[in-house]
């Protein structure tokens, strides 16, 4: 290996363990105890070491953003192509996308700004615009089943979304006295009237 080579394979292992030392933090401490400061400590590099990775914590933020969306895309896309039917797959999702989020609290919370500033999802182009790919397809697919011309399949997947992330703020945030039982039932039945409208 030459000296480029381990050079850039040493940066990439600075850059890793800034990632997982900020990810233990905010298991540990949550978001609002990041900083690069404490990152720097934690590793014991200087702070102008973070700064070579990451421009600011902002960035920090952004990749975990990043990961969070290609996380669920992935969950979602696997939901989805167990099932040919539309109709099964928007439910599979559905389960996917309350999995994910209740597994995933940390990560759900970033990415949509639950209870904190987002990591700013405009940013997250790629991993995002997947995400919404994942949700609308068997939406547009099952419009076209069901011949539903009077129907735009980009509000289906706004109402959609609003559902399953109304329903999963107010688990995470802990507003509603359902307990976990009920508060799937209630995603259910939203789900299947959803899938009925769309008939």
């Amino acid at each position: 290996m030459g000296i480029v080579e381990r050079r850039a394979r040493q940066k990439e292992e600075v850059r890793n363990n800034i990632i997982y030392t900020a990810w233990d933090m905010v298991k540990k401490d949550g978001w609002q105890a990041l900083s690069i400061r404490k990152i720097a400590e934690a590793i014991e590099y200087s702070v102008p070491v973070i700064y070579d990775h990451f421009e600011n914590k902002e960035a920090i933020l952004l990749e975990f953003g990043k990961k969070g969306f290609r996380k669920m895309g992935d969950k979602l896309e696997f939901a989805r192509n167990q099932y040919t039917n539309p109709s099964d797959q928007i439910r599979a999702m559905a389960d996917a996308y309350w999995e994910f989020a209740l597994n995933n609290v940390q990560l759900y919370q970033l990415m949509f700004g639950i209870g904190m500033a987002s990591c700013e999802s405009e940013k997250c182009t790629c991993e995002y615009n997947r995400f919404i790919d994942i949700m609308i397809e068997p939406i547009e697919n099952e419009l076209k089943l069901n011949n539903r011309t009077d129907v735009n399949a980009c509000l289906k997947y706004h109402t959609l979304w609003s559902v399953l992330h109304g329903l999963v703020s107010i688990k995470i945030t802990g507003t509603s006295p359902a307990d976990d039982e009920l508060t799937k039932v209630v995603l259910d039945d939203a789900i299947a009237g959803y899938i009925k409208n769309l008939k």
